[in-house]
């Protein structure tokens, strides 16, 4: 909870820049859909795959079966150029994802290490005197940027993540429920074990911190 109330401090960032991260969420959500649809593309041309070759087998021997090759190759290249432009646009969001959001937090940091700044300025002496200098240079270069990686990319990937989570499981669902929850059974054995080794990087990475 005090953490959470530590967070909040950062709210007014979050609106000051709220047209910056409110499209970098939106491409979050155009990029993860153009990572999911080429599976079902890829998907649609194997079964493509899979009716042409016993059409070719059943029209052995009559001029149709040339004509049916000829449809499969294009059918084929079709697919496979659509396959290519899904992957190429979902860089492309990607690429307007990070420039929004983890572009945002860069000027977070910034303001934070102004706020900083502008704060040191208004103690008096006796406070630099108590104080190591180590540890007030290390409030504004190691903790603000810890707080960046807050902002920017920890918010990020978990947006992405959660997106790409509901959607997959989605197209999951659409084409298999038993099968999708079969896949989906270990999971909650997955989130333990990577809470666990979370909280050891955590508690290392507090001692590091502090040191």
């Amino acid at each position: 909870m005090q953490s959470m109330k530590e967070l909040a401090y950062l709210n007014k960032f979050f609106f000051k820049y709220r047209w910056k991260l409110i499209p970098g969420v939106i491409f979050v959500i155009i990029s993860n859909f153009f990572a999911v649809v080429p599976a079902q593309i890829i998907r649609l041309a194997l079964d493509l795959v899979n009716e042409n070759i016993a059409l070719y087998r059943l029209f052995f021997g009559f001029n149709r079966q040339e004509i049916i090759y000829d449809l499969f190759g294009t059918s084929l290249l079709f697919f496979g150029l659509l396959v290519l432009l899904m992957a190429l646009t979902r860089g492309i969001f990607l690429f307007f994802m990070r420039q929004t959001i983890i572009l945002t937090s860069r000027h977070i940091e910034y303001d934070l290490k102004n706020d900083i700044y502008n704060q040191y300025q208004k103690l008096d002496m006796a406070f630099f005197r108590k104080n190591n200098t180590g540890d007030l240079m290390n409030r504004v270069t190691e903790d603000v940027s810890r707080v960046r990686m807050y902002v920017g990319p920890a918010i990020m990937y978990a947006i992405n993540t959660i997106v790409l989570f509901a959607l997959i499981i989605i197209a999951m669902v659409g084409v298999n429920l038993k099968l999708a929850l079969y896949c989906l059974a270990p999971l909650p054995i997955l989130a333990i074990a990577i809470y666990y080794v979370n909280s050891i990087i955590n508690l290392k990475s507090e001692k590091i911190q502090e040191r």
